[in-house]
């Protein structure tokens, strides 16, 4: 465990560009921008993922666990370039052409570059040895021997080349499922060995490019951290190559909350750790191997996903209907016992639907039957129906036919409303005889007709469950840790924001990994004026930060959130100047607290400055977190040159969005420029000594 404080900075390598490199940040780039850190005297870089994620600009939604992404490879460093650009006139006009157009201008064209890296790649692996006869040579068979993974990796990146790039879920059966022993007979295929071997010849020069780049990182005594999202795509090699590392019948989320009232379904597959723990973590270990190849730390993305995740049945599109996996559950003979019958238990666990749900669509009874009737079965001669069972989820409902029973608007909106109802019921049944109570079972109609006596009866059995979670969350957590994180030398971190579980902190630090501390939300919540943390009363094994890649930047933070920016200037007073020495001299001279007030009402409405950054960012460096670790953007602040017009244009990433915008931030100036600037130097060096 590194016990040393330590400052740093988080930074996406695709936003590094150099005068000589102004497309995309690449591998190479690292060492020019280490260089720049250093004489800021930072002693870590923490890069955001850099595994392939193939046609998603997203660095989370990973096609593999193991290969790096192509698009961060120098071209004009790939053994082979230099003789075919002085040769071969369409190369030298593809890749001038290709350099002349991705010239600095803001954020960068992520498909457009990926195309063209690839077709580049692919003209310079032609003239490889490999790709004239289709045999792998001795460096390139010497890597694959080292990294068995490439195999799969290569297998599944031309077969979905082959399929257009469609996800392996659409591909012919034959192709979808592929035992271990087939894929290796189709990698030694002769027929697409030249084709499986340029994939593998893209991973060694990523892999020699990216080694090059940390050997020289950490010559210059720096640290390097990487990311390891959680999850993979449903799309990725992993979950085609692996079928028993992942459940393909749910999906990974989050429940429902203030800000999401239908929760979120992120799509990605959750694990099957059973299956997992049978084969000692194996596939988790590799990943990590093969990450610790390149850093001296890593950050394990949702954390709270090893204790504990959200999985939502594959039918279903809202997360209301999700579970907690592992979860514990009761059975109807505890129903039974607390005085409930079948129709009572039917009442709880399965959505009624009143025939005027759609009939105050269609303004017809008649009509509103027949249209009930196509995914319902009506009960006896009451106006309730249920759904037939073979609708599994809000999913199917949402791609129920009326046929000419309805125009598209009124479908539309039958649609929505019987979708409300799937998750309207108390209970949800999970698998068969495994009941718990539905995340928002307080909002649901059949719990509001319980009579308190039958709600207490249920509440005390749901706290049971609860309990039982509890050790059930922990238990998994703590198998999963001592096996993952013993295994490599890497420092541990955890992105655990937001968490509220108890045995999350406590199994943390049973295992050193360190937390996650974003200033701006470091608050008692719980406590009626939220106050904000103290600095000094952080926990020693955490990182703290200004701000995350799927955050405001700080400039924008206060641009735009004025009552927590209020907030966090009364907790800081002094760092802000607005208590000084008088403060310090008694109670008597102390300023009162409508003065404080009112200072700190006017400071939040002013206009952010170079000066507000650095303030900010000197108080967090004092934070009793063992890394302070912000994202280069909120460094660059304390240099008003380096802004954009526009705050929102400097945040990285907007969650719940899919647009070109998001994860194509590039820094304002290139690395040279940086290393040039000796005031921002002086600053960050400042905060680096606190």
């Amino acid at each position: 465990m590194q016990k040393k404080k330590l400052t740093g900075v988080v930074v996406p390598l695709g936003a590094l560009y150099t005068k000589e490199n102004q497309v995309i940040g690449e591998f190479p780039d690292l060492v020019p921008f280490a260089s720049f850190c250093k004489e800021a005297g930072l002693g870590l870089i923490q890069l955001l993922p850099v595994n392939d994620t193939g046609t998603q600009s997203s660095p989370y939604s990973g096609l593999s666990a193991f290969a790096l992404h192509p698009i961060y490879i120098r071209i004009n460093a790939v053994p082979g370039f230099a003789a075919l650009y002085k040769s071969d006139a369409k190369f030298k006009k593809t890749y001038d052409d290709f350099t002349a157009s991705n010239k600095y201008a803001g954020r960068y064209d992520y498909d457009s570059i990926l195309n063209t890296k690839n077709a580049l790649l692919k003209m310079i692996y032609d003239t490889t040895p490999e790709g004239k006869t289709g045999e792998a040579g001795d460096s390139l068979s010497k890597w694959i021997k080292s990294n068995s993974w490439i195999k799969d990796y290569a297998v599944y990146k031309n077969l979905k080349w082959n399929y257009m790039q469609a996800s392996w879920k659409s591909w012919h059966d034959d192709d979808k499922h592929k035992t271990p022993e087939e894929i290796t007979k189709l990698w030694n295929k002769k027929a697409f060995k030249k084709e499986h071997l340029f994939y593998a010849w893209c991973q060694m020069i990523a892999d020699e490019q990216f080694s090059t780049a940390v050997k020289t990182v950490h010559e210059m005594g720096l640290l390097l951290k990487g990311d390891m999202p959680i999850l993979m795509n449903e799309d990725s090699c992993d979950a085609w190559a692996y079928p028993d590392v992942f459940n393909q019948d749910l999906r990974a989320g989050a429940p429902a909350d203030g800000d999401n009232p239908t929760g979120q379904n992120w799509g990605f597959p959750t694990y099957n750790w059973k299956k997992l723990k049978e084969d000692n973590y194996s596939w988790w270990k590799n990943r990590l191997k093969t990450a610790s190849n390149y850093y001296d730390a890593y950050r394990l993305d949702h954390i709270l996903g090893f204790f504990r995740i959200w999985a939502i049945p594959q039918a279903d599109c809202n997360a209301l209907t999700g579970h907690t996996e592992p979860y514990a559950s009761f059975k109807i003979d505890d129903l039974y016992e607390l005085g409930f019958d079948d129709d009572r238990i039917r009442w709880l666990s399965r959505p009624h639907i009143p025939t005027r749900v759609v009939e105050d669509i269609t303004w017809n009874r008649e009509v509103a039957h027949n249209v009930l009737k196509v995914l319902c079965t009506r009960i006896n001669e009451e106006e309730l129906w249920l759904f037939n069972d073979n609708i599994k989820g809000s999913c199917d409902i949402l791609n129920t036919d009326f046929g000419t029973l309805l125009d598209k608007q009124a479908a539309d909106r039958v649609r929505e409303a019987l979708v409300k109802y799937w998750s309207d019921r108390t209970l949800l049944e999970v698998a068969k005889n495994k009941f718990i109570p539905l995340w928002t079972y307080g909002q649901s109609t059949s719990w509001g007709t319980l009579n308190e006596a039958e709600k207490e009866a249920l509440t005390e059995l749901f706290e049971t469950l609860d309990k039982k979670n509890l050790k059930l969350w922990e238990k998994q957590a703590d198998e999963i840790f001592t096996a993952i994180t013993k295994s490599v030398k890497m420092i541990p971190c955890g992105e655990d924001l937001g968490v509220g579980i108890k045995c999350v902190p406590a199994t943390m630090e049973k295992h050193s990994i360190l937390g996650l501390r974003v200033i701006r939300w470091c608050r008692e919540w719980s406590q009626s004026d939220q106050p904000f943390v103290p600095f000094e009363d952080y926990t020693p094994l955490s990182v703290a930060t200004t701000s995350v890649h799927d955050s405001s930047t700080l400039r924008q933070w206060w641009e735009d959130e004025k009552e927590s920016v209020k907030a966090f200037i009364l907790a800081n007073a002094q760092a802000f100047g607005i208590v000084g020495a008088e403060a310090d001299a008694g109670p008597l001279f102390a300023p009162k607290k409508s003065e404080l007030d009112a200072k700190a009402t006017e400071l939040a409405k002013a206009t952010f400055t170079p000066e507000l950054a650095q303030n900010i960012l000197q108080a967090a460096a004092t934070s009793a977190s063992q890394w302070f670790i912000p994202p280069l953007e909120d460094f660059l602040y304390m240099d008003k040159t380096l802004w954009l017009p526009n705050a929102a244009d400097e945040r990285i990433n907007i969650p719940g969005t899919v647009t070109a915008f998001n994860w194509t931030w590039r820094i304002p100036c290139a690395v040279e420029e940086l290393a040039a600037n000796k005031e921002l130097i002086q600053k960050i060096k400042a905060i680096s000594a606190r």
